[in-house]
């Protein structure tokens, strides 16, 4: 016998929740149709055989906007967050033809859709897309299947439009997204092969993405180079993760720096205690340039868009 007098259930998304909070998120933040809840948290399926990775796996994490507009025009808004999510994964470094946004058909839409487009990804691994994300247009359905256990039914979910002064039930647009499926897309997008370099496989991972922002290097572990060096990872470190490393040659630093995907390392050497400058090297094309060793935070902070 269960030692738990109750039933527990899994949630198997985490939109519902935001719907049964509608009118409470309403009421208590005083906002106005259109608006939309954000939020990110496990998930479960009941997946009888977990297969595909994290494609079929019975726990995940899964993040979410619930945006609910007026019906007359949710299509349009339902056409912007597409557009937007799609402008997203872009943005953060998956920009391959890998990246394939598709327009579900009639066939494939969900009973209670008026339209989904499904945000895919073409993995290596795999024969066929995988998705990403859905943006779909999902109606009222969801708040008047709430209303119909709700004790007032028929305003349960409705809101009032300032201008007729109509009640109406929100249509809303989903965009939901595996955290997961992203970062696998992100770290299948960012894998580089260069036979030129001397660490051949690096990761080139989008400045803002990457686990570590930056490297600082005294050429040699004397000469007063560290003395120049410590001060600016430890202001660095402050605001970013930076890693300091003293040991091995120079180009060793670098490799390694590439193969954890840092996009920028900063080195002092002996033109820094004639002029202050040090040597900036840019991980995606092993590019390099001179700043003053004053500007090292500004000049990350200008380049990472934080």
């Amino acid at each position: 016998m269960s030692p738990f007098p109750f039933k527990v259930y899994l949630r198997p998304e985490t939109a519902q929740g935001i719907f049964v909070n509608f009118k409470n998120v309403m009421d208590s933040t005083r906002v106005k149709i259109p608006f939309g809840i954000a939020q990110i948290g496990k998930a479960f399926r009941n997946e009888i055989n977990p297969r595909n990775f994290t494609f079929r796996s019975r726990e995940f994490e899964q993040m979410e906007i619930e945006f609910f507009c007026k019906p007359d025009t949710s299509k349009m808004w339902y056409e912007f967050w597409r557009d937007v999510r799609i402008k997203w994964y872009e943005s953060l470094g998956i920009q391959s033809d890998s990246l394939r946004p598709r327009e579900q058909t009639e066939d494939e839409l969900a009973h209670y859709s008026d339209a989904c487009t499904d945000i895919e990804y073409l993995f290596p691994f795999s024969e066929e897309p995988q998705e990403l994300e859905g943006v779909a247009h999902r109606g009222d359905f969801d708040l008047k299947a709430h209303g119909k256990a709700a004790k007032n039914k028929d305003t349960a979910f409705a809101v009032v439009d300032d201008a007729t002064h109509e009640r109406f039930v929100p249509h809303v647009i989903e965009p939901s997204a595996g955290v997961d499926r992203f970062i696998l897309a992100t770290i299948t997008e960012a894998y580089t092969f260069d036979e030129n370099r001397a660490s051949p496989e690096f990761m080139k991972f989008h400045p803002r993405l990457a686990p570590i922002k930056a490297a600082v290097f005294p050429l040699v572990a004397k000469d007063g180079m560290p003395d120049i060096a410590e001060p600016i990872y430890r202001e660095i470190k402050k605001h970013f993760p930076c890693q300091y490393d003293a040991k091995q040659s120079i180009g060793k630093r670098y490799a390694r720096m590439d193969e954890a995907g840092t996009p920028f390392c900063f080195t002092i050497d002996g033109t820094t205690k004639e002029d202050g400058t040090v040597t900036v090297r840019n991980r995606d094309d092993a590019s390099q340039d001179r700043i003053d060793k004053s500007r090292c935070l500004e000049y990350l902070r200008d380049k990472l868009g934080m």
